[in-house]
């Protein structure tokens, strides 16, 4: 009797391990999804959308973590963290914005023992080809498309001039200096003339303090020589509140930000507050906008996305990953992706193909002048 209990006890610990699963197993009914931003310091946008995302599903659903300030000489850090999210055998989508140096390296070695993982990335860094071949969607602002949208947009605010602030690493992506190739060639057909100034690259030794010192003292001297009927551009991050704020201070002309969005930057450098009940009111955010423009003495002449470019990416890809999840949808889909987008906004996205390539997507979104 002793030996059948035992047989019984046995078998009954098999079929518990085998019929029920282990630890590790997946139920089809939970999911997660990573995602992976940079800090509030080098891009608040996109760590703040990926709060509004595990705001929306919970802690549970969205496992949110962020790559160095340093990214590029802490890619081994970046790389960890993204294979450490893909070692929850629950997360079945990796949302990456931006796509800093080391992500592809990532992908590859995820799929080493994952090939269920679905990446998308945004803002890539590296080669278009290179992470196009590893992710299976990437998401980017139409950049070449923007090099002449960008320089008509300061045209139409009275540019005469226009300064393009950049460095020699930015400079070194292609889809960067092919926008500023074709900002200068359009300048040429409008008459404007184009500027290239080199400003330090806040992951040199100054760090981000350095290129943000750099831009409140060059504005006013560029002013000054080329006068206010000059538009300002620059492709990084960190420099955009101190150019809002310098350019509206000199009366020049801003058309749009490296990352173009209402939330970016222009509240900082405006002082424009948005209360809790205000939270993601872009009509609110607009007219506050507006208001402070307008006190400066500047109408028509600052200008940005009605949508915010990274934040959108975030939620658009976030939403896709939640329908990938849930089997509402299978692998690459241009319509479903439209939708997401056009979700995301809250209107149209005009949404394409890079060419030669088959989930390398490009958008972009109408303006707003202040």
């Amino acid at each position: 009797m002793r030996k059948i209990f035992f047989s019984l006890l046995i078998g009954l610990l098999i079929f518990t391990l085998l019929g029920c699963g282990g630890k590790n197993e997946v139920k089809e009914d939970k999911f997660r999804i990573g995602i992976v931003t940079g800090t509030v310091s080098q891009g608040e946008e996109e760590f703040v959308a990926a709060q509004d995302m595990v705001k929306k599903y919970g802690e549970d659903v969205i496992k949110h973590v962020t790559y160095p300030d340093n990214f590029t000489k802490e890619q081994e850090t970046t790389i960890a963290n993204i294979v450490n999210l893909a070692a929850d055998p629950l997360v079945k989508v990796i949302v990456i914005v931006q796509g800093v140096p080391g992500t592809a390296a990532a992908i590859e070695q995820v799929r080493e023992t994952r090939d269920d993982v679905f990446f998308i990335v945004g803002v890539p860094h590296e080669d278009p080809a290179m992470i196009a071949k590893y992710a299976d969607i990437v998401l980017e602002t139409d950049n070449l498309f923007r090099g002449v949208s960008i320089m008509e947009q300061a045209k139409a605010m009275g540019a005469e001039k226009f300064i393009h602030y950049s460095f020699p690493r930015h400079m070194s992506y292609e889809l960067l200096a092919s926008r500023r190739d074709k900002l200068r060639e359009t300048a040429e057909k409008l008459g404007i003339e184009f500027i290239e100034v080199d400003a330090p690259d806040p992951l040199g030794d100054a760090g981000i303090p350095g290129t943000q010192q750099f831009i409140l003292e060059d504005v006013s001297r560029q002013v000054e020589v080329h006068g206010p009927n000059t538009a300002f551009f620059g492709t990084n991050c960190a420099m955009q509140e101190p150019l809002i704020r310098e350019v509206l201070k000199n009366k020049a002309i801003y058309a749009e930000q490296c990352c173009p969005s209402p939330y970016h930057a222009y509240p900082g450098a405006l002082g424009v507050s948005i209360p809790s009940d205000k939270t993601g009111d872009l009509e609110y955010l607009f007219e506050q906008i507006k208001i402070k423009v307008a006190e400066a003495g500047n109408t028509g002449r600052m200008a940005t996305w009605k949508a915010p470019a990274n934040m959108a990416m975030i939620w658009a890809a976030t939403e896709y990953g939640v329908a990938l999840a849930k089997g509402e949808v299978q692998g690459v889909n241009y319509d479903v992706l439209q939708k997401k987008f056009n979700e995301a906004v809250g209107g149209e996205v005009q949404l394409e193909l890079l060419k030669g390539t088959e989930n390398f997507y490009l958008f972009v979104v109408d303006s707003i002048v202040f």
